[in-house]
């Protein structure tokens, strides 16, 4: 299903940005002066899963910024598991969407989803817009949340490395897998093996429990675009259209995708944003 890959960043200028006293790896795209968008990666992601989009992006008219959350890839992790929750992920990326400048766009891939909502929640006057992409209204059930129970003991007793060979098996065995091109594949450990062991358990622990607060983000009054795969795996899709209603929101699913649209389909995907944003 992937047309593209988190390797095709484009022209994307790589840095570092600074908030809340610690130290962001970003890839940044588009005129300085634009209007601003902010995008926040999923559990086990990158700003590279953003890569197909940032360039057309830029020359759409925004300046678009996507970063490694704390302990994520290239982003230097915190001291507890409990630091990479969305309560406390929150303050860091909102002072960092202060940095930006006024009326950011935020939007929030998987786990980002619920990090950019407790974010919102906490500073709803700093966002224009959030977006939820292939994100839920609470805690992850069905076949991801059995294989992250089973897979956890792994952590603790092999590391990173163990964790990752015993995911690589896991989805191996799903009858739809598809090997990525080697260049994807060495990728992918490479940024799995780079992340903290403390941001891994602690989003995981978040992403069992978080409760629902639909309602706390329609009672801040900016305004949602609900997006996600046609073939979505993670939070069913009638759960995303329900929570879409809950809130008012606007509704879209992106066809020729499943759980990352920005790689799957980015042309789909870019199209649904640009269009939003724009509104």
């Amino acid at each position: 299903m992937s047309a593209t890959s988190q390797l095709a960043v484009g022209a994307a200028r790589r840095t570092t940005l600074k908030a809340d006293g610690h130290r962001i790896a970003a890839l940044q795209s588009g005129p300085p002066d634009a209007l601003p968008v902010l995008l926040i990666p999923g559990y086990t992601g990158s700003k590279e899963d953003f890569g197909p989009l940032l360039d057309p992006l830029g020359r759409a008219g925004f300046a678009v910024t996507a970063i490694d959350l704390p302990g994520q890839f290239e982003s230097p992790g915190l001291p507890t598991p409990a630091a990479h929750s969305p309560d406390a992920l929150a303050p860091i990326v909102g002072a960092l969407a202060a940095a930006l400048g006024e009326h950011v766009r935020l939007l929030g891939h998987s786990y980002g989803g619920l990090v950019a909502r407790a974010t919102v929640i906490a500073t709803p006057s700093r966002f224009e817009s959030l977006v939820l992409l292939s994100s839920g209204p609470a805690e992850l059930g069905g076949v991801r949340r059995v294989t992250m129970d089973d897979l956890e003991p792994v952590l603790a007793a092999a590391g990173l490395p163990g964790l990752f060979a015993a995911m690589q098996e896991a989805a191996q065995a799903d009858p739809g897998y598809t090997e990525p091109p080697p260049e994807v594949a060495e990728f992918l450990e490479r940024r799995f093996l780079g992340g903290s062991p403390e941001m891994l358990q602690g989003m995981g622990d978040a992403l069992r429990c978080e409760p629902d607060r639909v309602d706390e983000l329609a009672a801040t009054g900016v305004e949602v675009l609900v997006a996600h795969g046609v073939d979505d795996d993670a939070w069913p899709p009638a759960d995303q259209e329900a929570m879409a209603r809950r809130l008012g929101a606007r509704y879209e699913v992106i066809t020729g995708a499943a759980h990352s649209p920005a790689v799957e389909n980015p042309a789909a995907t870019l199209d649904v944003l640009v269009d939003f944003w724009r509104r």
